[in-house]
């Protein structure tokens, strides 16, 4: 036991493994010389963390998802899944605050109207947040991709409002959200531990491209499609990577 532990000591000492958006931002700017191996964060070309996907050039690289271009496919997935959407509310806080703008114009280019609602000052009141909100009036949910809180309150919250929604991650579908799209996690972090053993074995971060994802799940929650009163098109279930009854 003492020499496994002194195996990990070492190899942590040799590089650091981020995995969110924000904590890669805070290893950017404080760390000059340890690797750091990012799997989950969203566009860091954009954020000035690396020069360039192929060349990083510095001490970060890894694996990232581009989250402001799904954002568009989400929708479409949304107004497929829920016909007659007379308007899209996201939900969104000062972490997600970068996904508004894509959102803002993928329902321009659906010509569906859009109300923001920003969540300050967590914990979050999900109730008093939703409220004057109601899917019976053709009102659906977006969630932007952010470390909200219970995902059980937020999605309980959704549906007794009666709102149809979409979220970014499985762990949101498995929580309630009616539908989620987004990077297939477990497979970024299979890349990202890839790439960590590189580092190990001598690659320099600076040489290594940064990866981007090629597995995307589209997972529906038919449980709340039933409490909604809802039934999903075929043509959404047929293209489902998983189905929960």
């Amino acid at each position: 036991m003492t020499t496994i532990w002194t195996a990990w000591r070492r190899r942590w000492a040799s590089w650091l493994s981020v995995v969110s958006t924000c904590s890669s931002s805070a290893a950017r700017v404080s760390l000059s010389r340890p690797p750091v191996t990012t799997a989950v964060d969203s566009d860091p070309l954009a954020k000035g963390y690396i020069a360039s996907l192929s060349h990083p050039g510095g001490n970060l690289t890894g694996v990232v998802f581009q989250q402001l271009e799904l954002i568009a496919k989400r929708l479409d997935l949304l107004t497929q899944t829920v016909p007659h959407i007379a308007r899209i509310v996201l939900l969104y806080d000062a972490a997600s605050v970068d996904q508004r703008d894509s959102v803002k114009g993928a329902a321009s280019t659906l010509g569906i109207p859009l109300e923001e609602i920003f969540l300050k000052d967590p914990p979050y009141d999900y109730e008093h947040a939703l409220a004057g909100t109601d899917g019976a009036r053709g009102e659906a949910l977006v969630m932007a991709s952010s470390p909200f809180g219970p995902l059980a309150k937020l999605t309980e919250a959704a549906l007794r409002h009666h709102l149809p929604s979409i979220c970014g991650r499985r762990a949101n579908a498995e929580a309630g959200c009616l539908l989620s799209y987004g990077a297939n996690f477990t497979d970024m972090f299979r890349l990202a531990a890839d790439y960590v053993d590189k580092i190990l074995k001598g690659a320099k971060p600076a040489d290594l491209p940064v990866q981007q994802p090629t597995k995307f799940e589209l997972i529906v929650n038919l449980k709340t499609a039933k409490a909604l009163g809802l039934t999903i098109p075929q043509t959404i279930l047929g293209r489902a990577d998983d189905v929960i009854e």
